[in-house]
Order: C-alpha cells, then structure tokens, then sequence
C-alpha cells in the first residue's frame, strides 16, 4: 500500500547605495598677496618626486571622469553575484533564482562513473556554503551526457528539480512528500555482479523527464519515452548505474532529512569541466 505525505512549499531583493563627501577648509588671516610672475616666465614646478599633475593642490579630490561618466568607476562597477563552488557562470545561471539549496554531483571526466556529492546552501548574503557531505558516489556506467536517451548508461548533465521522495522503506524523516511502497523493491544484480536488493529503500526523484509532483514511481514521460526517465538518487548497491545517482545508504537518508521544499533544491550535476563552464 502506497503511503504519501507532505506537499512543497516556495519562498524567495537587494539594495545599493553610495556617498560622496567633500570637505574643504578656511583661515580667518588674510592671505599675503602672491607677486605675479613675469611676463613670459613659466609657473614652477613641482617639487622632486611629486607625482600630482601641475595645479593639483595638496588634499584635492581627483576630478570626474568626462561628461556621462561616473566619479568612481570603481565603486559604480557590478558586483558578480557569488556562485556554487566549481560552477561556472553558464551552469549557474541555470539554477533558479529562489534556489537556496543544492546538491552538486561532480564527476573527474565526461566517462567516469564515480563521482563526489556535496549539499550547500545560500545564505541571506547570497553566498554558498557547504551544509553537508562531500559524499562517494556513483553515476552511470559510461559517464555522462547532455543529451540523454533511453539504455544510452550516461546520466544527464544539467540542472535539476528535486521534489518527491519515497521507497520501500519507512520516511526516514523527509520534508519533501514521501512515497513508501513496495514497489520500490529490486532483484537481479549490478554491471560488477553486485546485488541490487535494497537500492531503492530510500529515492528522491530527479526531475529529468517526469512530472513533478508525483511519486518517483510515476512513469508519464513528458519528453517522450526515448529520452529515458526513472532518475533518481538511490541508495549505492557498491557499483555503477544504469543512469540514476547512488549514495551510501546513511548519507541518502541525511540528503533526504536536510532538503528543504522551502528552499526550492535542485541537483547540479556532471563532470567538473562541463559545470565549470
């Protein structure tokens, strides 16, 4: 019997703001009249050393720039908002601006099929920080890529959704809705000859090629049946998958405790040069 609880939520600004102080002084003495140079003879010149242009007065603020341009270009240039680390500014800009938690899947080269899963999380300042792991995993058999087809063993690179959860096992305690049911049990064995029993106790489901919302158990395939579905994070059977992301059992069951449906969690998945980008 299929047992589901729990429903996401969403929640998701910025200020800038600038000075500019001058000051300037006066003596209550009267000044003693400079004698005028001759006709024809030059100012002097700055002493030995002084690297202010003739005229500058000592304590002088430096002139703004020409007509339509800023006094300080400096302070008016734009801040690059901070990024995932290992993540370029393609990838980043892929995870949505209400995101403020992500799990990033790295693996060494597009044909690995280890790779290394470490969750962070943004702060109110923008800045992301690691909240937990870095975790082993394990990816499919013939690495990765970014255009996924169905019994392709690569699992697919891009920014994903992460939405529902469920598996043969009771919740262990997830925010997100969780699906226990026993069609999440698994026979046979792995590309190593390992055993499969028991890899999906625990599942959240990646939203490549599914309808969110649903138990990962659903098998509607929006992008159509070719593109492959059923990609999921599932617990490690110790070997490579066919296109689903593996972690050890006790990490999955901390991922699945810590994401948060308020703070909109996604994966950022691939191999380091393509998520650098």
């Amino acid at each position: 019997m299929s047992v589901r609880k729990g429903a996401p939520a969403l929640l998701g600004a910025g200020t800038l703001c600038a000075a500019l102080l001058l000051s300037g002084c006066a003596s209550t003495a009267l000044p003693t009249p400079t004698p005028a140079a001759p006709a024809g003879t030059a100012a002097a010149a700055p002493p030995a050393g002084d690297a202010r242009p003739e005229g500058a007065r000592p304590g002088a603020a430096p002139e703004a720039g020409g007509p339509g341009e800023p006094a300080n270009t400096l302070a008016s240039a734009p801040v690059p908002a901070p990024r995932l680390p290992g993540v370029g500014p393609v990838t980043q800009a892929l995870v949505p601006d209400g995101t403020t938690q992500a799990l990033v899947v790295t693996g060494a080269t597009a044909d690995d099929n280890t790779s290394t899963a470490t969750l962070y999380e943004r702060d109110p300042g923008g800045r992301w920080t690691e909240s937990a792991g870095p975790w082993p995993a394990h990816n499919a058999l013939q690495g990765w890529t970014s255009d996924h087809t169905a019994g392709d063993l690569r699992t697919p690179i891009g920014v994903f959704r992460l939405g529902d959860a469920g598996g043969r096992l009771p919740d262990p305690g997830s925010r997100l809705p969780y699906d226990q049911d026993e069609e999440f049990a698994i026979s046979g064995t792995g590309f190593s000859g390992e055993s499969l029993e028991g890899s999906f106790d625990h599942v959240v489901a990646i939203d490549y090629n599914r309808v969110p919302g649903r138990t990962p158990l659903d098998k509607e395939r929006p992008l159509g049946a070719e593109k492959g579905g059923g990609v999921w994070i599932h617990v490690d059977h110790g070997g490579p998958t066919q296109a689903c992301v593996a972690l050890e059992r006790e990490s999955l069951r901390e991922l699945i405790r810590a994401l948060d449906p308020a703070r909109e969690p996604v994966i950022v998945m691939g191999p380091a040069p393509e998520l650098a980008r």
